[in-house]
């Protein structure tokens, strides 16, 4: 755990004594002092970075409030306490107006300034914390509580319920839209890490560029736009359970990084020097074949071996069939609520289709399909016609193991009409393609080509008045 960094400046040498005495008492503070307010300045807007800056108001070589001008100029997310022994309502309001956190007034008691630094340190690493999460919720993937009876899905409980307690890095491999990642959130839900952080990436989604910075964090001023010191992913999940997802697509430049700090459980920001330990279980999942990216270059052996230690593989949802109308119901349970329908059934004849489909989308594509069945059905059963067409076309084209499916049946039916209606339509009009035209309401075109298709010649419908054809 790294330990937060505190600046004193004062131009009184006794009270930066008082300070930092006060300050060290704190085990997770890390204290610099300053009486040089110039001097000061430059250690500001250098290469190191603070979390929390305390300087006295009055003093010879530089005004507080333009120490602090500066300081939050070059570091917006800089914390500022602010001392004096001379309170007067014009600088509290222009020192708060630019940013700082609070005011102390000269003496103060040891445990309030204790106090006060705790304070503002929490306040920051909450923000910190709040912006790094909502940089994730947009790649969480979550589609519910885990559900099935069927003997693939019991051996992967089983397996979940042994590996969660033992603290061991995880490799889940399965298809996308399996459910990857929340086999992850049940482990980490039933291990003792259950109350600190789940922190998940997705390895594929984060440009190439910013990955190294986003799972180690980087210190002020390391790259250019860095304005302010950041977190990175792992040093977030410290305590709890760092999630890799499609750890397959990490460039194989960040595979050693991140071998090294699996290894070590040490990470190095960005442009920072200081070494910070991490406590964290990795849990890493792809839809990738590794031993074969493994094969071609493209994915590091020894990190394989490294997050290889237990495993799980998640089947796909054509090879657990019984669970698909379980989940149907699941879903639609689910989410008829949120599009305010108060109870709703599946037809047996839904069902039927559901459970007829490959489903290569998996658990993900089944709950999309509920859900657009749910937003299309005007009454309070679902039924074939409210599920997607393209679905259906393709769950008939698999057909239910009989030698006719239905759609190879309706489309039997459609052929035998159009036949029929044409044979029927050219007699009545004894051929003439213009008045059969008129009747089926159809261009002339069009009725061409269905009567070749159907190999029926106008010519063969003409008669003369003694019946005989023309």
């Amino acid at each position: 755990m790294h330990k937060a960094k505190v600046f004193i400046v004062d131009d009184e040498p006794g009270m930066l004594e008082v300070c930092a005495d006060t300050l060290a008492k704190l085990d997770d503070v890390e204290v610099a002092v300053e009486s040089n307010g110039n001097q000061a300045v430059k250690r500001l807007t250098g290469e190191e970075s603070w979390d929390l800056l305390i300087t006295d108001i009055r003093m010879p070589d530089i005004h507080g409030v333009d120490l602090l001008r500066i300081a939050r100029r070059h570091d917006p997310n800089l914390v500022v306490l602010m001392l004096t022994a001379f309170p007067t309502v014009e600088t509290a309001v222009e020192s708060m107006k630019l940013g700082a956190a609070d005011y102390l007034t000269k003496p103060f008691l040891p445990d309030d300034l204790r106090a006060t630094v705790r304070r503002l340190l929490e306040q920051r690493r909450l923000r910190e914390e709040n912006n790094l999460l909502q940089r994730q919720v947009e790649r969480s993937n979550r589609f519910g509580d885990m559900i099935g009876c069927s003997e693939p899905m019991r051996r992967v409980f089983d397996t979940v319920q042994r590996v969660a307690p033992n603290d061991v890095d995880v490799l889940i491999l399965g298809e996308t839209g399996t459910g990857k990642e929340l086999v992850a959130r049940s482990i980490h839900q039933q291990s003792g890490r259950k109350d600190n952080r789940f922190v998940p990436v997705d390895c594929g989604a984060i440009p190439e560029a910013l990955l190294e910075s986003e799972f180690f964090g980087h210190e002020r001023g390391a790259f250019s736009g860095a304005d302010t010191r950041s977190l990175g992913l792992m040093e977030f999940a410290d305590g709890g359970t760092f999630f890799l997802d499609e750890i397959g697509q990490l460039p194989i430049n960040l595979q050693a990084k991140l071998l090294r700090a699996l290894q070590e459980r040490r990470i190095r920001r960005v442009g920072g020097t200081q070494e910070i330990e991490l406590d964290v279980r990795v849990i890493a999942a792809t839809s990738l074949n590794l031993e074969q990216e493994i094969a071609e270059q493209r994915f590091r052996a020894d990190l394989f071996y490294r997050i290889n230690v237990a495993r799980i593989d998640l089947p796909p949802l054509r090879d657990r069939a019984e669970d698909i109308a379980l989940l149907a119901r699941h879903f639609v349970q689910r989410h008829a609520g949120e599009m305010g329908h108060k109870q709703i059934n599946i037809t047996p004849e839904a069902l039927e289709v559901l459970c007829s489909y490959r489903w290569p989308g998996n658990v993900r594509e089944l709950q999309n399909a509920i859900r657009r069945a749910l937003a299309m059905t005007r009454d309070s059963e679902l039924r074939p016609d409210d599920l997607p067409t393209e679905l259906v076309i393709a769950a008939g084209d698999v057909g239910c193991g009989k030698d006719h499916g239905l759609f190879e049946l309706r489309d039997q039916h459609v052929t035998d009409f159009e036949r029929q209606y044409l044979a029927q339509l050219m007699q009545r009009h004894q051929g003439d393609v213009v008045a059969a035209v008129g009747e089926a309401k159809v261009p002339r075109g069009t009725l061409y080509r269905l009567l070749k298709k159907h190999d029926l010649n106008p010519a063969d419908f003409r008669f003369d008045d003694a019946g005989q054809q023309i």
